[in-house]
């Protein structure tokens, strides 16, 4: 008997220490936000329309799903994801994908994703405080069920996709805290062409790729 109480403690505190930190991943709770799609460069900001209530225009743009369900800017073919890691203002180049891939409403929702509760890569149950940043990224052809694959296929100039602005998010999901809702995201949109932070980031990717692979 006490054995099995001792294997249960060490089997819980095991979950403990490897348990991830959760978050809402809902961007019409308490602020929101929308997705857009189209336009010849990333736009990111809030607008007059989202809360708390911003000057950035995305005049000309759709929302994601305002045109139904399939095809580019689809409420269905269009997939989101969160990123994320530990502590605050963390560099973008360090952000994981978390478990939790959704994609988009339409009529009066659309530019809105389907609530899924997202678990963040690397960011432990309860923690403090985590860096979190918005993907998303036309999966119409069905080859990019992943930000992973998508975000390659994005630098080759093949799908339209965007990130929204890195921001911090306190009192991250576990076992103490309730999952927290977004705080803090604003709007972005998608499109063909990435903003420069993005070659750079995948520029300090090969680098490194190419210094570990000498070292071997």
């Amino acid at each position: 008997m006490k054995k099995l109480v001792l294997t249960a403690f060490a089997l819980t505190t095991a979950v403990g220490v490897f348990a991830q930190g959760t978050v809402i991943f809902n961007n019409r709770l308490d602020n929101t936000s929308h997705v857009y799609g189209g336009g010849a460069s990333s736009v990111r900001g809030n607008a007059a329309n989202d809360t708390p209530a911003g000057s950035t225009s995305y005049t000309g743009l759709p929302l994601i799903g305002a045109n139904g369900l399939l095809g580019t800017f689809g409420a269905s073919t269009t997939f989101a994801q969160l990123l994320a890691a530990n502590g605050a203002n963390q560099a973008e180049s360090s952000l994981l994908p978390a478990a939790g891939i959704t994609t988009f409403r339409t009529g009066a929702a659309a530019g809105n994703i389907a609530q899924v509760t997202a678990t963040l890569a690397g960011v432990p149950a309860d923690a403090a405080t985590a860096t979190l940043q918005m993907v998303a990224w036309d999966n119409s052809s069905g080859l990019y069920p992943t930000w992973t694959q998508a975000s390659v296929a994005w630098l080759a100039g093949l799908i339209n996709a965007g990130r929204s602005a890195t921001f911090n998010l306190d009192k991250i999901g576990g076992q103490a805290n309730p999952a927290p809702t977004l705080v803090g995201l604003t709007s972005f949109n998608i499109t063909l062409v990435p903003e420069p932070t993005s070659f750079a980031l995948a520029g300090l990717g090969a680098a490194a790729l190419l210094i570990f692979r000498r070292r071997k």
